[in-house]
């Protein structure tokens, strides 16, 4: 069985790190899923018979790696789903994009998703409210690369790497709305904070990339 890196668990939610480039929950591909690798992992470290529970609360796309949480119970399930409609989970990306961005920026935009394509698009009339700040780790001059920290106050589709790509700051690697650099995205889920759903406590859990491809520029940064 392929190993899961868990960052914690209970009898309640589990968080743990989703590889780059996999499938978060199984598509026509067929793909492996990290959905069904960690209910692999409770039935096997638990000795469950049976169906495993586990509820998908959010999700990453495909490429991007990161923190992600899981409930184990309906109950938490409902819970911290509603913590995602009430904004209350808090994201925190890494992300490295071409060209030299603001200290610091807001971005607000309007979003609308192509079910055929399943391309996202800026749309003022139907799109849903998009909104991210970030601010600027560091600068590449060499490279023309910006190593920023996106908090994404909205969940779009695609949302940081639209959003970036529509200001003129393309994430390095994004195959879809990028410069087709055919380089793996440099976009990570760094950082994610909630509220247990049973005992409410502050949960806080953070990862950071390999300095591998586009997050090499990570070298030297600290306070992360």
């Amino acid at each position: 069985m392929n190993k899961i890196n868990v960052l914690y668990e209970d009898n309640h939610i589990i968080v743990v790190e989703k590889p780059v480039n996999m499938l978060v929950q199984a598509d026509d591909t067929k793909d492996l899923d990290l959905l069904t690798m960690i209910k692999d992992y409770i039935k096997e470290k638990y000795n469950k018979p049976g169906n495993v529970y586990l509820g998908l609360v959010h999700r990453l796309d495909r490429p991007v790696g990161g923190v992600m949480v899981f409930a184990r119970t309906s109950k938490a399930a409902s819970r911290l789903s509603n913590e995602v409609r009430e904004r209350s989970i808090k994201k925190t990306y890494l992300a490295v994009v071409h060209g030299k961005t603001k200290d610091h920026d807001r971005l607000v935009d309007y979003i609308s998703k192509d079910n055929k394509t399943n391309n996202a698009y800026i749309d003022k009339k139907s799109g849903k409210e998009s909104i991210l700040e970030y601010d600027t780790l560091k600068y590449d001059k060499k490279n023309d690369l910006s190593l920023i920290k996106v908090n994404l106050k909205t969940g779009r589709h695609h949302q940081i790497r639209l959003q970036m790509s529509n200001s003129g700051y393309p994430l390095y690697g994004d195959q879809r709305y990028g410069l087709q650099d055919k380089k793996q995205i440099a976009l990570y889920a760094y950082k994610l904070e909630f509220f247990h759903p049973v005992t409410h406590e502050l949960m806080s859990f953070k990862l950071l990339p390999k300095e591998e491809g586009g997050f090499s520029i990570l070298e030297g940064v600290v306070g992360l």
